[in-house]
């Protein structure tokens, strides 16, 4: 079981108690901790609502929001974390997408803002990424998945269930079935086993190095989650929609501006269930500072704050 330093170790200190200020990450690894993760935005959303949604800014100017995607480079091949929207959602917008987000999210459509353009411009093809992991299927990151036909898709089992349903207005309206036509295939997980830092968590994911987890973050929707990397850095957690704006983060007082606060009320399945994930997701931020780096999908800032961490650890 790999550590990683938490605090530097006194070069003095025999090897022994140079272990005692490392952190053990709690889970068995494979032998893959050379991963390489890039930090792409696959989608940029300009609604109006100024720092009522962002937090700073006028309060008529658009906001900006993102759709923060990893791509991983794997020994078994190329792995994307979500996939933002994709180029049949900019050829089809009003099918794919629907008026309604179209209009109050403004996304603004280019196409090299896909993971498909993006894999390409880094010297890779579209048919090298093997594997999807998603947090969840709302269409905003659902959009890539025809991009690449011959991925595998993994995900919790209940959000599964839930897209392919649509059991409720909400649903029907998050869900565009149109995204996932080209019949990918879908490998579903509950959880098992071990957990992850008091989490409920999916490991072995099929085909997938061990250092990729699923952690289930139930609330935004029935079966959302986060996806866990482990690399030579330290542990990376994409937490999806559990959480739109850095400062739901602050350990000392939860803040958020007020339009996403009231949008996410609006969007969730359960508020306890978010709620709780949230404060989780809080403690471990705080916990383990240094070693665990918890991110959103939407957030411009923390995105731009992994690519810079990323660059300087290349």
């Amino acid at each position: 079981m790999p550590v990683f330093a938490n605090t530097a170790p006194d070069p003095t200190a025999d090897a022994e108690q140079q272990a005692v200020v490392r952190i053990r990450v709690p889970w068995g690894l494979g032998d893959d901790l050379n991963m390489k993760v890039h930090h792409l935005n696959c989608a940029t959303m300009c609604p109006y609502g100024g720092r009522l949604l962002s937090g700073s800014g006028g309060l008529t100017s658009p906001a900006q929001m993102i759709c923060h995607v990893l791509l991983i480079e794997t020994d078994a091949g190329l792995v994307l974390v979500d996939s933002g929207l994709g180029l049949q959602d900019l050829r089809m917008p009003a099918q794919r997408l629907g008026r309604q987000l179209l209009t109050l999210m403004r996304p603004v459509l280019d196409a090299d803002e896909t993971a498909a353009r993006q894999v390409e411009a880094l010297g890779f093809s579209t048919d090298d990424v093997r594997h999807i992991v998603l947090t969840h299927m709302d269409l905003d990151h659902a959009g890539g998945l025809s991009d690449f036909p011959k991925a595998h898709v993994h995900l919790h089992a209940a959000e599964h269930d839930a897209a392919i349903t649509r059991r409720t207005p909400l649903e029907r309206s998050r869900y565009r079935p149109l995204q996932w036509a080209h019949e990918p295939t879908f490998e579903t997980y509950r959880p098992t086993g071990e957990t992850w830092f008091g989490f409920e968590a999916v490991r072995d994911l099929r085909g997938l190095p061990p250092e990729i987890l699923i952690i289930p973050l139930l609330g935004h929707s029935r079966g959302h989650s986060g996806v866990a990397v482990e690399t030579e850095h330290g542990v990376l957690l994409h937490a999806g929609d559990a959480y739109f704006h850095r400062a739901e983060m602050d350990s000392d007082r939860r803040r958020c501006p007020p339009f996403l606060d009231v949008f996410q009320r609006i969007v969730e399945i359960s508020s306890s269930q978010r709620r709780e994930n949230q404060e989780r997701l809080r403690q471990l931020a705080r916990e383990n500072r240094g070693a665990v780096r918890v991110f959103s999908a939407h957030d411009p800032v923390e995105l731009e704050r992994c690519q810079q961490r990323a660059e300087r650890a290349a």
